[in-house]
């Protein structure tokens, strides 16, 4: 028995990094996992990789900041597996570029793919979830909402803004045994980052320095810690931010 058996998860920019990590963890621990994402490729990848070691999941492509896909997207879950139990956050995107320089288009993309949409996974997830007696959510913010990276400012009050609102759902639904709480990643491994290296070696050379654990982390990592948010073991816990960066944070480092 694993410690998601007879869950049914939602794990949203699931084709690569955290997302993929998180959505084969959870299949890996006995949830049948909805895939959602907006690169088919990448998504569909992601159940193969699933399949072969025989869990269950099915693909979804997902615009996280499009009502009508979102809606379709735990419509899909409840229609195929019966009920929804679990919903994993995770999709976002970074710009990074100076605040006088950054455009309307940065602002509306980056708001509606990071904070919009973990709005309506809430909004059409939570009605599921009570219907199944409870459920788990875990939003995925960044120790950027919390500390300074020059070049960042959309991406953290973004990021600001999705602790901010999943510690009032928690408060709201409390009561209906759902959970939510958020994950606060540093600087992890994934093609986003690594793409971001390439760009500004210099930055990311500094980080690592600067880090206690002095290296990036590992998506897997991050899905551990979601997993233990989206099992029974958390039962207790909701309206709570974790953050996990390899001591970044508790160093007082300016990233």
């Amino acid at each position: 028995m694993g410690r998601l058996s007879g869950k049914v998860a939602i794990v949203t920019g699931a084709g690569m990094g955290m997302g993929q990590a998180g959505a084969i963890l959870f299949a890996k621990e006995g949830a049948k996992v909805v895939i959602a994402d907006c690169n088919a490729e990448a998504g569909q990848s992601t159940v193969k990789t699933i399949e072969k070691s025989g869990g269950e999941a099915i693909f979804v492509q997902t615009n996280v900041s499009c009502y009508d896909d979102v809606k379709r997207m735990v419509e899909t879950a409840v229609s195929r597996y019966g009920k929804l139990n679990i919903l994993y956050n995770n999709a976002a995107i970074a710009r990074m570029v100076p605040l006088i320089e950054s455009t309307e288009e940065d602002f509306d993309t980056v708001i509606a793919i990071n904070l919009k949409g973990i709005w309506l996974g809430m909004k059409y997830a939570i009605p599921e979830m009570m219907k199944a007696d409870g459920g788990s959510i875990i939003n995925v913010s960044s120790i950027n909402a919390d500390a300074a990276q020059r070049g960042l400012s959309i991406y953290a009050a973004s990021k600001g803004g999705v602790i901010s609102m999943s510690r009032i759902a928690a408060i709201e639904h409390a009561a209906h045994n759902i959970r939510v709480n958020v994950i606060k990643p540093g600087v992890i491994k994934t093609p986003m980052v690594i793409k971001q290296m390439e760009e500004y070696p210099e930055v990311f050379e500094r980080v690592i320095r600067e880090t206690p654990k002095g290296r990036l982390g590992e998506p897997e990592e991050v899905a551990y810690l979601a997993l233990f948010l989206a099992s029974d073991e958390s039962s207790y816990i909701t309206g709570q931010k974790f953050t996990i960066d390899g001591g970044i944070e508790a160093d007082g480092h300016i990233i």
